[in-house]
């Protein structure tokens, strides 16, 4: 009975032994180890933002200018909402490619011609179907505000921005944004995916 006790408590000082080895180790390592900074460079896109501000005022357009572009040749509507609400609901003939997958390879598979107009829209852009274009906004929080935060306007947070900038960026110049607040039920606008069926 002693000797199986032995060798069991042998057998844990063991891997006791063992298993503060490698996490000194791991510690070790975590110390040494220099990773190089991230890729995020906040100057790169305050950069973009500036160039591209007076270039974006001039492309925004209304839904009559967006629907006619639309049929013009070398011209896409490009949806980067979620696979989700675009399968559910898009304006017809949109191209798909969700924000969260924008590359350079993933942009050129879709749209090889950097010089191709581009229409693009988002959420913010209809009314009336809160499931499909839920607004993307933060209201202020009116708990505990004074009488001057209380009065202050929600923070619109559309996709549409940092869709043009990145398009921007990736080498596609000639982007134009929806600029109005359209209802779904506009008889100029045709609606396609799995809830139009």
């Amino acid at each position: 009975m002693k000797i199986t006790a032995l060798i069991i408590l042998a057998g844990c000082c063991f891997i006791t032994g063992i298993i503060h080895s490698q996490v000194n180790q791991r510690k070790k390592m975590q110390k040494d180890t220099q990773y190089p900074k991230a890729l995020v460079d906040y100057e790169d896109f305050k950069n973009l933002v500036t160039e591209l501000e007076k270039q974006r005022e001039k492309n925004l357009v209304s839904l009559d200018v967006f629907l006619k572009m639309a049929k013009e040749e070398n011209v896409v509507i490009l949806d980067t909402r979620s696979d989700f609400r675009f399968n559910r609901k898009h304006l017809k003939g949109a191209i798909h490619l969700d924000f969260t997958d924008f590359t350079q390879e993933n942009l050129l598979k879709l749209i090889p011609d950097p010089n191709t107009r581009i229409l693009i829209y988002c959420n913010n852009n209809f009314d009336g179907d809160p499931i499909d274009f839920a607004s993307k906004m933060a209201k202020p929080k009116t708990n505990i505000e004074t009488q001057i935060l209380s009065n202050r306007k929600p923070i619109m947070l559309a996709l549409n921005i940092p869709t043009h900038i990145n398009l921007y960026g990736y080498g596609y110049k000639n982007i134009y944004e929806l600029d109005e607040l359209v209802n779904v039920n506009d008889s100029r606008i045709t609606f396609e995916g799995t809830e139009m069926k």
